[in-house]
């Protein structure tokens, strides 16, 4: 889109059995210290006993999940796993040495910070990323011919470092419900314009439904290996095998002269599962798929139901945008030179 390849990134937690093989490696860090601790007297009151319980079940051993996700093919791309207290951000910079040119990352709030978006640009590529109210930004920084939507992030800590601004530009889209802050690297509105930007994050949501596909559909929201090498080699080899059949069947629909983008999954599984369980040939299989999208009646809105675990999150506030004081204009501006000097 816009010619970039458009990758969204997002993570999810895969449950696990609860089992001393599992607590030992994806448990959290903080819970894996404990368990080490030896010669500690245990409290037999009632209060101490309920204490360890809810901390047991909290400290429930889970996979940190972090994907990237081809938003026109709707395929994954590229993924990382680690204990349950994993950062999002680090797995995402483990992915990007493998990521080819003009490649633009766009994710949610949780991906964002100076030294994340530094490695971003460092690496030769561009992001759309949301940003809410946990990121300052500045405005009237001098740096560059600032015009509408022009912004700068640069925390204190970077400022103390003699680390430069980053400049980026500010697009604010009008959501569903509230609006959206989208920070992208691409300053120019010439080769990504506002309308670009918005239509790239609403792809984004491409990867939620393939995590709900992988764990609802796919019957993987726990794994049911009891070690963990075990489990690590069952999360890669679901992954590799729901993307290899979607692969094959979005394939099938293109070459039926059907839009890949009306693929049902749950037909996808179910005409792979009647076919090995019958051994018919792979005209039998392409037949199939060749019928597996979805519906064409339009669904209601089921925004008002009171799911039981439905998450009622507060809105993301707007990001907290300030103008350039004095001092910070002025180092600014002797970073600049000096920048300009040694290049």
């Amino acid at each position: 889109m816009a010619g970039f390849l458009v990758l969204a990134a997002d993570g999810s937690k895969i449950e696990l059995p609860r089992t001393q093989s599992h607590e030992a490696k994806f448990s959290p860090a903080k819970a894996r210290q404990r368990r080490q601790k030896k010669g500690s007297r245990r409290s037999r009151s009632r209060a101490a006993r309920q204490r360890r319980s809810r901390q047991k079940k909290a400290d429930s051993p889970q996979i940190a999940l972090t994907a990237l996700h081809h938003t026109g093919l709707r395929l994954p791309w590229d993924w990382r796993i680690g204990p349950s207290d994993s950062s999002e951000r680090d797995h995402l910079r483990d992915m990007l040495p493998d990521l080819p040119a003009k490649t633009l990352i766009t994710a949610a709030c949780g991906f964002v910070g100076y030294d994340f978006w530094s490695a971003l640009l460092e690496s030769g590529h561009e992001f759309v990323i949301r940003v809410g109210g946990n990121v300052r930004l500045l405005k009237q920084l001098g740096t560059v011919r600032e015009s509408n939507g022009t912004i700068s992030l640069w925390p204190d800590k970077a400022a103390k470092r003699q680390q430069p601004p980053l400049v980026l530009r500010l697009v604010v889209v009008q959501g569903g419900r509230h609006p959206w802050y989208l920070a992208t690297s691409v300053r120019n509105p010439r080769r990504l314009s506002d309308r670009q930007v918005a239509e790239i994050y609403r792809r984004r949501w491409g990867i939620e439904l393939f995590f709900r596909h992988f764990k609802q559909t796919f019957g993987r929201r726990k794994l049911r290996s009891h070690k963990a090498e075990h489990a690590e080699c069952e999360l890669h080899w679901s992954l590799l095998g729901l993307w290899s059949m979607l692969l094959y069947a979005r394939k099938t629909l293109v070459e039926q002269g059907l839009a890949p983008t009306r693929l049902s999954v749950a037909r996808v599984l179910r005409a792979f599962r009647r076919v090995l369980q019958q051994s018919d040939g792979e005209d039998s299989l392409k037949s199939q798929l060749s019928q597996a999208v979805i519906d064409s009646y339009s669904r209601k809105d089921k925004r008002s139901r009171g799911y039981p675990r439905k998450k009622y999150e507060p809105p993301t506030k707007a990001p907290q945008i300030t103008r350039a004081t004095k001092q910070q204009r002025q180092l600014a501006q002797r970073l600049l030179t000096q920048q300009t000097k040694k290049g």
